[in-house]
C-alpha cells in the first residue's frame, strides 16, 4: 500500500514538473520545441529565401527521423518580403501569438536591424541570422545574438586583399545595395586600403527598389577600374554581370557570397556571360566534379531527391539552409533536455571545430561567448562556365 501510495506521489510530481517546465520554457512542450524564422520568400530578394525552404525540408528530415531528444521541430516560418516593416509585424506575431522559444534562421540585413531591439527587449535569442552585416557580430551589442554567415567585413578584406596582389596597381569598383549589406563591404576596402582609397576605387549604390543597375554599371566602367566587386542581393548581381559583360567590360568580376548561387545568379546572367566570376564560399559545390563521389554531397543530392524533388540543385541557397539545418540540429542535441532560452544561447555559443559536413576541408566552426560569428573561413572559386572551380588556401580577415 505504502509502495502504490509513493509510485503515485511520484507521478503526480513528475506531471506537475512537467507542466511547470512547459510554462516556464515557452515553445517548449514534451514532445516539441516550437521555432521561429522570417524570409523574404517573395519580393526583390525572393532568390535568397529559398534558405528557407532548405532550413524547413532539413528539419523535416530531421522530425522524420524522430526529432530530437524525442521532440519534434515545429518550426514556423513567415514571409517578410524583404520589407522590414512587414518583418517586425511578422517577429512579432512570432513571439506573442505562436510563442516560439527562439527565433533561428531570420534572413536579411533590413529585417534583422529593424526586429533586433524588440527581440532583444523580450529576451528572445536570435541564433544563427542569415546576415553578415558587421554590426551583429559586437557581442555587447547584439548579447542574444549568433551570425550565419562570414561577416561582410571578413568576406570585404579577403577580397581587397586578394585584388591588392591580383591586381596591385589597378583601380577597383565597388557597385554596392545602398543599406548595411553592401556597405560593409566598401568600408572593408575602406579599412584595407587605408589612404590609397580614394584614390583606387571608384563605387556606385543602388536601392532594392530600382529596377535595373544598367547605369550604375556604364558608369563604373567609366572610371577606368580593372575590377568590379559587386556586393548586393542576387537580382542586382545578375544584372550587373550581364551589363559588364554586354558593355564588353573585361573586368575581373567578384559577387559577395550571398549572390553566389549559380540558379540565382549566374544563370539569370548568362552562365556563358558570368565565366570567370570569383566568390568566397564556405560550401562545397554540387557541380563541382571534385565531389561528385564525397559522401556528405551524396547525402545531400539524396535529401533534395527527397525533400525538395524538381529544385534546381545549383542553387546553393538550398544548400546554405540545408547547412543552418544541420547546425540547429547540432546546437539542440547539445542542450539536452534543458530547453531554457539560457541553454539555448549557451549552446549556440558553444560550437567546438564542429564540422558541417558540405563544407569545405579545412573550415571549422567554432563560437564562444566572445566569437558570435558561426562562420570566419572562405576559400575563393572562379566560374568556368560549369562548374565552380576553387583556387588558392582557406582564408580568413587575418590572413596574409
Amino acid at each position: 500500500m505504502w509502495t502504490t501510495c509513493r509510485n503515485f506521489t511520484a507521478l503526480i510530481v513528475l506531471l506537475l514538473s512537467g507542466s511547470a517546465f512547459a510554462a516556464e520554457e515557452p515553445g517548449v512542450t514534451a514532445t516539441e520545441i516550437k521555432i521561429g524564422g522570417v524570409f523574404p520568400f517573395s519580393g526583390p530578394a525572393s532568390s535568397i529565401g529559398l534558405v528557407g525552404k532548405g532550413l524547413t525540408a532539413y528539419i523535416q528530415s530531421v522530425n522524420d527521423r524522430g526529432g530530437i531528444n524525442g521532440r519534434k521541430i515545429n518550426y514556423i516560418a513567415y514571409d517578410d518580403a524583404y520589407s522590414p516593416p512587414k518583418a517586425v509585424e511578422q517577429v512579432r506575431k512570432l513571439v506573442e501569438s505562436d510563442e516560439v522559444a527562439f527565433m533561428f534562421g531570420q534572413l536579411g540585413t533590413p529585417g534583422l536591424s529593424a526586429t533586433a531591439k524588440y527581440l532583444r527587449a523580450k529576451g528572445i535569442p536570435s541564433i544563427a541570422i542569415v546576415s553578415g552585416s558587421s554590426k551583429f557580430t559586437d557581442v555587447s551589442a547584439y548579447p542574444l545574438t549568433t551570425t550565419g554567415l562570414v561577416s561582410y567585413d571578413t568576406e570585404g578584406k579577403i577580397y581587397a586583399k586578394y585584388l591588392a596582389k591580383a591586381l596591385p596597381s589597378a583601380k577597383y569598383a565597388i557597385l554596392y545595395q545602398n543599406d548595411d549589406l553592401g556597405k560593409d563591404y566598401v568600408n572593408a576596402f575602406r579599412a584595407f586600403l587605408g589612404k590609397d582609397y580614394d584614390r583606387k576605387v571608384a563605387t556606385a549604390s543602388y536601392e532594392v527598389t530600382e529596377p535595373t543597375v544598367d547605369s550604375q554599371i556604364n558608369i563604373l566602367r567609366s572610371s577606368g577600374a580593372e575590377a568590379l566587386v559587386i556586393a548586393g542581393t542576387p537580382k542586382f548581381a545578375a544584372q550587373a554581370i550581364r551589363q559588364a559583360y554586354l558593355i564588353g567590360w573585361k573586368a575581373t568580376v567578384i559577387v559577395n557570397f550571398p549572390s553566389s548561387a549559380v540558379g540565382g545568379t549566374l544563370a539569370p546572367a548568362g552562365l556563358d556571360k558570368s565565366i570567370g566570376v570569383i566568390v568566397g564560399t564556405i560550401n562545397k559545390d554540387i557541380g563541382d566534379p571534385t565531389w561528385k563521389d564525397d559522401p556528405a554531397m551524396q547525402a545531400y543530392r539524396a535529401f533534395l531527391d527527397k525533400y525538395l524533388p524538381g529544385v534546381d540543385i545549383t542553387n546553393g541557397s538550398y544548400l546554405t539552409g540545408y547547412q543552418q539545418g544541420i547546425l540547429l540540429e547540432q546546437i539542440l542535441k547539445q542542450c539536452g533536455n534543458d530547453l531554457s532560452r539560457k541553454n539555448i544561447l549557451a549552446q549556440a555559443k558553444n560550437l567546438r571545430d564542429f564540422v558541417v559536413p558540405t563544407a569545405l576541408p579545412g573550415i571549422k566552426v567554432n563560437t564562444s561567448e566572445a566569437e558570435n560569428t558561426i562562420w570566419t573561413q572562405m576559400r575563393l572559386q572562379r566560374w568556368t562556365g560549369t562548374t565552380w572551380e576553387a583556387f588558392g588556401e582557406v582564408l580568413d580577415a587575418k590572413s596574409d
